[in-house]
């Protein structure tokens, strides 16, 4: 396995990554896969926690081989002096620095955002924090599952009337790592474009969230309105919801369109509701959406999944199945676009991981293997800021490395 690349839009870069777990190294991985060199600093003998998160295969999570795809894995302990001098080092040569510590633990060790720019003016420094770098919440620890229900989330995500569930994914720290990259390409415009320096990029995993809320804070200011759980539907759009099928299964339909509501209700044999003028516009049908929803129902009761996805798509109205994972596997449509990969690990095997989104035409990402051991490449990296074999020898004595 090769942790660099060859080409690719961000080729050139250097990415000095000091995050753990999720959101930090997914903005890292996805630099990654369009070309940046990702240098990942772990501590020596453990590593990231997410080596054995989940479904570990030996001593590693197969989760790590999509998280740490690209990247080159250094062991530098950063609660020693040497291991942060090493960093200061590396940031020297670094184009980007990655963390999500809680506030404050950079400071300590004198490898936040202050201390970095002063060596180097250019550096760009995502942080990536619960509660984001000030506010009265700053220094409280904030895991996704807090993020996820302050930015709104969770409150709306669920069955009416039963307690509000969690989604089975970490939303709110994949979220979190995608607005950190947005930041981090309009911070490379501003330096190299521009003509600017490097600066700060303050991603809260609670403002992810809410940035998703669409029009949930002006409906509450100006009508009150406070959105609710609505299962498998959503308030207000109408209709859209899953229907139960004859074999069992459901049937995803968004009949939200004007045009598309007439066909569906055409489809179903509900021409009456297809030309009602009360029913031509969303508002009138969210006022008769369980009347709608109970005619769509009338008809998916009849038919089988297969059956009803072949009518809706006949006549053009968006539908669709529930995926679990091995639906995604085995689907045409993902393996057309090279979404499900097989890579060869270190230890010879082979894993099917996802492929990179999004798709460039030009500069497309890409990526050889899985994820690097812990401290994989530790000599190269040290040894490419003049690290020599007798320093190395004696950092690992003290465990630096």
């Amino acid at each position: 396995m090769t942790a660099k690349h060859s080409a690719g839009p961000l080729a050139g870069l250097r990415v000095l990554e000091m995050g753990t777990l999720i959101a930090g190294p997914f903005a890292a991985k996805t630099l990654a896969d369009f070309g940046a060199d990702v240098i990942k600093i772990e501590p020596p003998g453990i590593g990231d926690p997410l080596r054995s998160w989940r479904a570990p295969e030996g001593e590693t999570s197969v989760w790590w081989h999509v998280q740490a795809r690209n990247k080159r894995s250094v062991a530098i302990d950063l609660r020693q002096e040497e291991g942060q001098d090493l960093v200061r080092q590396l940031a020297l040569q670094a184009d980007i620095v990655i963390e999500n510590f809680r506030p404050g633990t950079l400071e300590q060790w004198g490898l936040d955002y202050e201390h970095l720019a002063a060596i180097n003016p250019k550096i760009i420094m995502l942080r990536i924090s619960g509660y984001g770098q000030d506010g009265p919440r700053r220094d409280l620890p904030g895991f996704g599952v807090v993020a996820e229900a302050m930015g709104g989330f969770r409150y709306i995500t669920g069955i009416p009337g039963e307690p509000p569930v969690r989604p089975g994914i970490s939303i709110g720290d994949s979220l979190s790592a995608l607005h950190g990259v947005i930041g981090i390409l309009m911070a490379l415009y501003h330096r190299d474009v521009a003509g600017g320096q490097g600066q700060m990029i303050d991603v809260a995993l609670y403002e992810s969230v809410f940035n998703m809320m669409e029009g949930a804070v002006p409906e509450y200011d100006r009508y009150g309105a406070i959105r609710e759980p609505a299962g498998s539907a959503i308030q207000g759009i109408a209709p859209t919801n899953a229907y139960p099928c004859s074999d069992g299964r459901y049937v995803l339909i968004a009949g939200n369109g004007d045009s598309i509501f007439r066909r569906l209700m055409q489809l179903i044999g509900r021409e009456d509701l297809g030309h009602d003028p009360a029913l031509a516009r969303n508002p009138g049908r969210v006022a008769r959406v369980e009347e709608i929803d109970e005619a769509i129902a009338a008809w998916t009761r009849q038919h089988t999944l297969a059956q009803c996805l072949s009518a809706l798509a006949a006549v053009g109205v968006p539908a669709g199945k529930i995926y679990t994972v091995k639906d995604i596997v085995e689907d045409e449509q993902y393996a057309a676009r090279d979404m499900i990969r097989s890579v060869t690990l270190n230890d010879g095997s082979t894993l099917k991981v996802p492929g990179v989104v999004p798709k460039l035409s030009a500069t497309p990402g890409h990526f050889n293997g899985g994820g690097p051991d812990l401290g994989q490449h530790t000599e190269e990296v040290l040894r490419g800021i003049g690290v020599d074999d007798e320093r190395l020898a004696v950092l690992r004595s003290k465990g630096v490395l």
